[in-house]
Formats: C-alpha cells, sequence, structure tokens
C-alpha cells in the first residue's frame, strides 16, 4: 500500500514506478502478490454501493481484456438490462494496437465523464450506463495505465490484472464476466495464455468477494464491419 500510495501521492515518481513496473513485467508475481496489488490500488480511492436500487436489482458488469473493433459493450450493456439486470459499466481508453470503448463514445460526442452519484442515478434511472472511471475511483491505476502504454508492459499478467480488476472491484457490482480475447489481434496470442490470464482474472475478482466469470474467445480480425472509433459506432 505505502508505494501505491505515494505514487498516487507523488512522492513516488514515474520514473520509479516505470522502473518498477519493469521489474514486474520480466520477474513475475505470485497470485498472493497480484491480490495484495490489486487491492491496494482499489483502496487508492472510492468503492461504490449499489445496494440502494429501489427495485432490489442484481448489478453486473462485462469486460474485455481488448481487440480490433471490439464494440460488444455497445451492445451488450442495454441488452442485459432490458432484462432487468443493473449494468454499470467502468470502461477504458484504447492500449496499445486496441480500440477503448470510451473513445468510441467520446468520438460522437457522448460526455463519459460523470461524478460517482451521476453514475449511481443513471444505473438506477435508465438500468446502465458506459463512463469512464472518475477522478475519485482508482487513481492509481490511472496513472499507471498511462505508462503501460509507453513502456511496453502492457502484456505484463500480474499488471493486466491488477488494472482490470482494480476498476472493477472500485465499482463494486454483485459479479463480474470477462471476455478474455486470444490471437492475432490480442494482448494474448495463445489459448494457453489466455487460460493463464482467465485464471488470474478470476482468482482477483473472487479474492475481493464478487462472483467472477470468464469466457475465452477468438480475436484474429475485426469484429464487425468496421474499425476506427467513429466508424465502430
Amino acid at each position: 500500500d505505502y508505494f501505491i500510495d505515494s505514487f498516487v501521492g507523488g512522492s513516488v515518481k514515474d520514473y520509479q514506478m516505470t522502473a518498477w513496473m519493469m521489474a514486474i513485467c520480466i520477474n513475475g508475481m505470485n497470485s498472493e502478490e497480484t491480490a495484495n496489488l490489486t487491492s491496494a490500488m482499489v483502496r487508492s480511492g472510492e468503492v461504490l454501493d449499489w445496494n440502494n436500487f429501489p427495485d432490489g436489482a442484481a448489478s453486473v458488469d462485462k469486460h474485455s481484456t481488448g481487440g480490433v473493433g471490439d464494440k460488444i459493450s455497445l451492445i451488450l450493456a442495454p441488452l442485459v438490462a432490458s432484462f432487468g439486470v443493473k449494468v454499470p459499466m467502468m470502461a477504458g481508453r484504447g492500449l496499445g494496437h486496441t480500440g477503448g470503448t470510451i473513445d468510441k463514445l467520446e468520438s460522437i460526442g457522448m460526455r463519459t465523464d460523470v461524478a460517482s452519484e451521476e453514475f449511481r442515478e443513471l444505473v438506477a434511472s435508465v438500468g446502465a450506463a458506459i463512463v469512464s472511471p472518475s477522478k475519485s475511483m482508482v487513481p492509481a491505476d490511472k496513472q499507471m495505465y498511462a505508462l503501460r502504454d509507453v513502456t511496453g508492459t502492457v502484456t505484463s499478467l500480474p499488471l493486466q490484472t491488477s488494472s482490470i480488476m482494480s476498476k472493477k472491484l472500485a465499482e463494486n457490482p454483485d459479479s463480474i464476466v470477462l471476455d478474455v480475447k486470444i490471437g492475432r489481434a490480442a494482448f494474448q496470442d495463445s489459448t494457453a495464455d489466455g487460460i493463464e490470464l482467465a485464471k488470474s482474472l478470476i482468482a482477483a475478482g473472487e479474492g475481493g468477494g464478487k462472483q467472477t466469470t470468464a469466457f475465452i474467445t477468438r480475436m484474429d480480425e475485426p469484429i464487425g464491419c468496421a474499425v476506427g472509433n467513429w466508424l465502430e459506432v
């Protein structure tokens, strides 16, 4: 916790965090260390509370590990909400060669930067909302995420796991569904690598007290008929 808190507070500088992440990329982390890193990142900011839905509805979020032309969330969130399940979805921006759901929505002029209370109100009234993490949620990941994209540490399993699951655990839905992409256009090339990441994500989710499910799906070609933020939407 001390190192993560110091990084967020500014006493640990970017070059020091970069060196630490490179060390993780080279040497790896065991499951306990990854879980501890994830928990420290969650504790760096606010954790949402969804216990006040008037209809007592369950909440679930879905996350994709990224691919080319991956716009599944734009369709899936309202579809699941139509069945009475609340979908509070905090999405990310592009990382490496993959596009981000937030970038796609903002490309057509949608506002995704909302405060936590507005996020709660949107999900309660509409049933689903796709937003970027507020400034108060997982600030450690925001700063680490930017460094990973420019330092060649994107594919590090512990860093992938902690980045993805810290946001999901801070978002605090009842359950989490993960779409782990494998193939030529994904970060994980092989089925074995995808399974390893899925197991790591599930362990972090269940370690945080959440029912967590993962699917392994192919990402060898773009999803749909268009590639590019505005074109995909």
